[in-house]
């Protein structure tokens, strides 16, 4: 048995769930504003075509193919939940600095990948939510570096008010956006 099956296991017991009825909750929360040491773009012609595939392979591509290997596992018979941590700069209709293209245009990525496995995984899974979670302006090292006007949570602030959103949420959520204060985003 893998290290990850056993924990996996040990979860399900410790949450009253029977390992064979599958997965209740998976989160995924890969990604990242600088990757390699490259901060994100402040103009067009920052663009690299090498930096955007690597927030692409790091921000979409990767939840992608975590989302690929557990939508399978999944319970069928409870409500599963599948969370993907994105980010409300990877908002098509929230853009209003512009700026930070191959970060954002990967989240928007991520975005649609979570849209469109919804719907896939709604028709084997019918009690599953697939959803992005926008965390907020998180108080790290990295909001440091790139300080913003929005209010900044502690992590662990952060981290509880998403599990709090992903307490409420119901299969009539699945395929959305939502902010950890509960709220919609904007494709």
């Amino acid at each position: 048995m893998s290290e990850s099956t056993a924990i996996s296991r040990q979860l399900h017991h410790s949450h009253g769930h029977d390992p064979a009825d599958g997965l209740h909750l998976v989160f995924c929360a890969t990604g990242g504003l600088v990757v390699d040491g490259v901060g994100p773009e402040k103009s067009l012609k920052q663009i690299d075509p090498l930096v955007m595939m690597r927030q692409f392979a790091l921000n979409a591509i990767g939840p992608a193919l975590v989302l690929k290997h557990f939508a399978p596992k999944l319970a069928r018979r409870e409500r599963s939940i599948f969370a993907f941590l994105s980010a409300r700069v990877g908002s098509i209709g929230d853009n209003r600095l512009g700026g930070w293209i191959s970060y954002r245009a990967s989240k928007a990525a991520l975005n649609q990948i979570v849209r469109t496995a919804a719907v896939e995984v709604n028709r084997t899974h019918p009690r599953a939510v697939v959803v992005a979670l926008h965390p907020g302006t998180v108080a790290t090292k990295m909001t440091a570096d790139y300080s913003t006007q929005h209010r900044q949570l502690h992590p662990s602030e952060s981290a509880r008010s998403m599990f709090q959103v992903i307490d409420r949420l119901t299969a009539e959520n699945t395929g959305g956006f939502f902010a950890y204060d509960g709220l919609p985003v904007e494709w």
